[in-house]
């Protein structure tokens, strides 16, 4: 099992396929659902509770969903080893954004399940299936076209989305794996305007957010 905090994100799993245990709340008659256990607790109960350190109003305790692999999308995001919760959240909630249903996790990307990923995805995490996997053989499987970053590779703003694409993302300090960097078939870099030579790189979420807007802006086929 896990935990959800807060009204805001809890509200998203009844619209979901994940099945709630029981809620713990300073005020149930806020959540107002009578087809779930809800205890009622004290604010301090609530702290001893939770992982934040200034609790919300409520925790769920949640059923783990069984993992399910769907078919190649269209584009789907392939992750390499991301270590950080708050950029994986981050991550799961652009895809939300973007209308990516899939993402493909390295056996060693922080798990979609710590308390800090499920924060930081605001609910999006209902949304998006994610898969834990052996990267090197799903994508020597896969139809779709393995585009990763590169500060040599192709300028994001006249790059040609194909119809069918995995971006992957390496991690944050590392990269890309050298074996997983072998199965890529293009590369893309986002160009540096600023003069200063100072920042090296860009945070992986941010850099994500910036790849996908440019990826489907306007007009993009």
């Amino acid at each position: 099992m896990f935990l959800v905090e807060g009204n805001k994100i809890i509200c998203e799993l009844f619209n979901s396929n994940f099945k709630i245990k029981e809620i713990f709340s300073t005020d149930p008659q806020k959540l107002d659902r009578t087809d779930v256990p809800i205890t009622h607790v004290s604010e301090n109960e609530l702290k001893k509770i939770s992982f934040l350190k200034t609790p919300k109003d409520s925790v769920a305790v949640c059923y783990l969903k069984s993992e399910e692999i769907f078919e190649d999308k269209n584009v789907q995001l392939v992750l390499d080893g991301i270590q950080d919760p708050g950029n994986l959240g981050t991550i799961i909630r652009l895809a939300d954004w973007f209308g990516i249903e899939q993402i493909i996790c390295s056996e060693d990307t922080v798990d979609v399940y710590n308390p800090k990923v499920i924060m930081s995805t605001m609910g999006s995490f209902t949304r998006v299936n994610m898969v834990y996997t052996d990267l090197v053989e799903y994508r020597s499987s896969t139809k779709n076209i393995n585009i990763g970053t590169d500060m040599e590779g192709e300028n994001i703003y006249t790059f040609k989305k194909p119809e069918k694409m995995n971006l992957i993302l390496g991690n944050e300090g590392n990269g890309m794996r050298p074996e997983t960097e072998k199965l890529l078939q293009k590369s893309i870099s986002i160009p540096r305007f600023g003069k200063s030579q100072s920042t090296e790189s860009l945070n992986v979420s941010m850099a994500a957010g910036i790849i996908l807007g440019q990826l489907f802006r306007v007009g993009e086929k």
